[in-house]
């Protein structure tokens, strides 16, 4: 399975060597990687460059290292989770800038939620409108609900992406919105007439899927963004100016 690593880049040979046996199945989950002296003979390198290239191989996801008499490397499975952590830490530190993830959302969401309007079954609509009463719920109890309810908004978009049935936009829109409060809480104006404005979107977006209205629901997804992001730049422009006057 193994061969002698390159000897200008052995410790990322090995690294994509192991990686390689993975992806192509040669080493399924559970599956326990030969020994540290096997591996070394068979890599040709110095126990230090193997536990090296191991680390990497954990900190990736893809093995776990135990301990013990019956420790050492094992297979672990690929979780969306592992995979998703380099892109929340963009979100989570905001190396994301709020305008670039308007325009990504725009074009996705838009085009999930036309998505979801061809593929939602009568399941998939009870649970929109199980979210959508508990949106009505938090809207009816003002600003001081705002919270709960942007929360509730989150779900509401995420519900769109997994009635997608595409694994693909719902694993990066979940990623998306699993971490996008802080954007909220930070831009988003604590208004009245916002929080009916996008009580009324949600509503019409749930209606437009209800329909099976693809042009409209993704439609009405796509201003939504666009008129909340813009929203959200105004006010906190507005801060700013407040903040630190010319």
């Amino acid at each position: 399975m193994f061969a002698k690593a390159k000897k200008n880049r052995i410790f990322q040979d090995i690294v994509d060597q192991i990686e390689k046996a993975i992806l192509d199945g040669q080493l399924n989950v559970g599956d326990s990687l030969p020994s540290e002296r096997e591996l070394q003979e068979r890599f040709e390198t110095s126990r230090g460059t193997l536990r090296e290239a191991l680390r990497v191989l954990e900190q990736k996801g893809l093995i776990e290292i135990r301990l013990g008499t019956n420790g050492g490397a094992r297979v672990r499975g690929i979780t969306t989770e592992m995979m998703s952590e380099n892109l929340s830490f963009l979100l989570r530190f905001q190396r994301v800038s709020l305008e670039q993830l308007a325009e990504f959302r725009e074009g996705v969401e838009s085009h999930v939620t036309a998505i979801a309007a061809n593929r939602a079954e009568p399941e998939d609509i009870d649970r929109l409108k199980r979210l959508l009463e508990e949106a009505r719920i938090c809207f009816e109890k003002g600003l001081s609900r705002l919270d709960d309810f942007v929360r509730v908004d989150e779900q509401i978009h995420q519900a769109l992406a997994e009635i997608s049935r595409n694994p693909l936009y719902i694993f990066i829109l979940k990623t998306v919105h699993d971490n996008i409060h802080q954007y909220f809480k930070s831009y988003l104006p604590h208004d009245d007439r916002v929080l009916a404005e996008n009580f009324q979107d949600l509503c019409h977006i749930v209606q437009a899927v209800e329909k099976r209205d693809p042009g409209l629901a993704g439609h009405l997804a796509r201003d939504h963004v666009v008129r909340f992001n813009q929203y959200m730049i105004q006010h906190h422009r507005d801060r700013s100016e407040l903040e630190y006057p010319a």
